[in-house]
């Protein structure tokens, strides 16, 4: 007798569409600045990642600046993520590949669970705009317990570009998925 053949119908459960419409529509975010020579009222990139978050009907809940150092770096993003509320960090500066950029590596020791297409796909987007300068950027994410935090360059360009095209668009689902 021959075996049954192969079905290909998609398997029982949530699908793609089910999952982003079963996700939450308005979330909590953190945004934090990472600059020696920034302050709160000359912070571009992070003025614009509030606003855009806003504009997108979501929450900024916290905001902060800190210097380019590894220890008040994660300093930071520990106390963002333990702040109710907050379901997404923006870490905004440091992504670079000078010596004083270190927001990589501050931040990927914290990742329960690396988010590697994050960074490709900023990365390959932003060739479109820039060319090969996008091998400079550093950018990362990654899952923080039930919580994903993006580190992102300062540049307002690759903010707008990160914000509108990948994070905005998978805001909801990534933050159900983190969550379980």
């Amino acid at each position: 007798m021959l075996p049954a053949p192969l079905s290909l119908a998609p398997p029982p459960g949530m699908g793609l569409e089910e999952h982003r419409a079963a996700s939450p529509a308005s979330l909590g975010f953190a945004v934090v600045t990472v600059s020696d020579t920034r302050e709160l009222e000359t912070d571009r990139g992070g003025d614009y990642l509030a606003q855009g978050v806003e504009a997108a009907g979501h929450r900024v809940v916290t905001r902060l600046l800190v210097r380019d150092e590894i220890a008040e770096i994660q300093a930071a993003a520990r106390q963002v993520l333990a702040t109710d509320g907050v379901d997404l960090v923006l870490v905004t500066g440091g992504t670079g590949i000078a010596p004083r950029d270190v927001s990589p590596q501050a931040l990927e020791p914290l990742f329960d669970a690396p988010i590697p297409g994050f960074g490709e796909l900023f990365r390959w987007l932003s060739f479109e705009e820039v060319g090969s300068a996008t091998i400079l950027s550093r950018a990362v994410a990654g899952r923080i317990g039930r919580r994903v935090l993006f580190a992102l360059p300062g540049s307002p360009k690759a903010l707008r570009l990160a914000l509108e095209r990948i994070i905005l668009p998978e805001a909801g689902h990534l933050v159900s998925q983190a969550r379980g």
